[in-house]
């Protein structure tokens, strides 16, 4: 597990997007392709060996950037360069093309994606377990070491079982492990691939893998060049960002290095969790307990709500339709600010497609993420613990900033219930990490979880652990549970939905 490590990868990440986020601040069109092309030059040199040579490196890190830009990767057999497209992104507004996800050929290793292999621990034990529970007898004895047949082998895994050094290693294809989906396949020539049919964009993928082969989309080079031009942003920014900024950054902090950046306003998506949660616990009184549905899905978790359309369309009906969170809030700056640009700033990569989305207008304008974020403030040199504003943020509830993380939004929904709605019986489940998700729903559609409010979480831990996040999941769980209970208020008011809403 990789997740929360400053490795080499995620340097590597975070200096792509600096790069690309100072083109944004300072390029003009006349400079543009000559800085794109002088980034990977930047980046790797005779000092910074990344790959077996300079050359695969710099042309790694040319695709990350296309990435970063917006611009989708280049094909392997054909002769695009690497500005092709550029024109387009080259705008102060940019949704993203799908597919977000996507694997770059030439980092992925081509990892095996299942087998077992005996190690250099075994000890030719004169029981050889491994022999013996072998149901194909592709185990035998060579020169004193068990050895395995790979063409006898069906991968079951019993020898590793079975075996007392524990010198039997399984090797697996760590973004397929990560997937919950089963969206990550195989080319022609043993890469990864994502089947994008399956996937969710939930981003585990490409933070599991070791070697940086998989990245996502981003606008933060619109961000960027939105700000330079001076225009009216607004950011909405997600409860999960307890901590992700450093251990002292306040939230005074973190809105004067905003204000610094060039944002005009602030506003906690916590706010409209808290009109999620009041309309949530409307609805699961209203609906479920008086058994017009079997059972309430939230939504405000994308990658949730698309596996559910996805693999469960026959459970379409039960997925709440109250706008999720960042929705919400953004509905609310809109009119306070009806010419104003939003921007939502989470740990999230699945956000970036939600607000894109056709069916329900998000009026979010640009997603970036925490990682994102911070590249931006060392593309300015902002140190965040020497600025400080004068006020905090617009002020959320302890319920709505609990959405943060795994079990949060139920807590939430249950608490407003019990408050509001004294006497009714609540049936909370929830699941985190899509394969978990997978076998909740498939509960519930058998009549399993009739009567339940249902929170589903793509990432293990809830959004603290999402892919744009900057610190280890457990640090965040822990700062988000502090904020929490820092918050003057508990649970929004019941009025709150009808009054953001009407």
């Amino acid at each position: 597990m990789i997740r929360g490590l400053d490795t080499t990868v995620r340097k590597i990440r975070r200096q792509v997007f600096e790069e690309v986020a100072r083109l944004g601040f300072e390029a003009d069109a006349d400079t543009l392709r000559d800085g794109m092309e002088a980034i990977p030059f930047k980046m790797v040199n005779d000092e910074t060996k990344y790959r077996d040579s300079i050359y695969r490196a710099r042309a790694i890190v040319r695709e990350r950037l296309r990435l970063a830009m917006g611009l989708s990767l280049r094909p392997e057999d054909k002769p695009v360069h690497l500005t092709a497209g550029v024109e387009e992104s080259n705008i102060a507004e940019k949704y993203y093309e799908p597919p977000l996800m996507q694997v770059i050929p030439s980092a992925c290793m081509a990892c095996e994606e299942k087998g077992y292999e005996v190690s250099n621990m075994c000890k030719g034990c004169l029981a050889h377990p491994c022999m013996e529970v072998c149901p194909k007898g592709a185990i035998s004895m060579v020169d004193g070491k068990s050895h395995i047949d790979q063409e006898k082998c069906i991968k079951c895994g019993k020898c590793k079982s079975a075996c007392p050094y524990d010198a039997i290693a399984q090797k697996a294809r760590p973004c397929q492990q990560a997937c919950g989906v089963g969206a990550i396949e195989t080319d022609a020539v043993g890469r990864a691939k994502i089947n994008n049919d399956k996937c969710v964009s939930c981003g585990m993928c490409m933070v599991n893998c070791p070697f940086g082969a998989i990245s996502d989309k981003s606008q933060i080079f619109q961000l960027a060049r939105a700000l330079a031009q001076g225009d009216e942003i607004v950011a909405e920014i997600a409860p999960a960002y307890a901590g992700q900024f450093g251990d002292n950054i306040t939230p005074r902090n973190l809105k004067a290095a905003l204000q610094e950046l060039g944002f005009s306003e602030f506003y906690e998506v916590a706010l409209g969790a808290d009109i999620g949660a009041i309309a949530e616990a409307h609805h699961y009184v209203e609906k479920v307990v008086t058994g017009e549905l079997p059972f309430l899905l939230t939504s405000c978790c994308p990658s949730w709500a698309m596996l559910a359309k996805i693999y469960f369309p026959d459970l379409i009906d039960e997925v709440s339709q109250e706008l999720t969170p960042m929705v919400a809030t953004a509905r609310t700056i809109k009119k306070e600010h009806p010419d104003a640009k939003v921007v939502f700033i989470g740990p999230c990569a699945a956000k970036k497609l939600e607000a894109m989305r056709r069916t329900v207008r998000s009026d979010v304008d640009f997603v970036v993420t925490f990682e994102e974020l911070q590249a931006m403030f060392d593309a300015k040199d902002i140190d965040l613990t020497k600025y400080e504003a004068e006020s905090s943020f617009h002020n959320a509830t302890g319920a709505g900033r609990g959405y943060a993380v795994a079990g949060g939004v139920a807590q939430a929904i249950e608490n407003c219930i019990n408050e509001y709605y004294p006497g009714t019986e609540v049936n909370i489940e929830h699941a985190e990490g899509l394969a978990e998700c997978k076998k909740v729903l498939a509960l519930a559609k058998a009549g399993r979880m009739n009567g339940c409010l249902i929170e589903g979480m793509g990432c293990p831990g809830g959004c603290v652990a999402g892919a744009g996040t900057n610190i280890p999941v457990a640090k965040a769980q822990k700062k988000i549970k502090e904020f929490v209970k820092a918050s003057t208020n508990p649970l929004p008011p019941k009025e709150l939905v009808e009054i953001e809403l009407k």
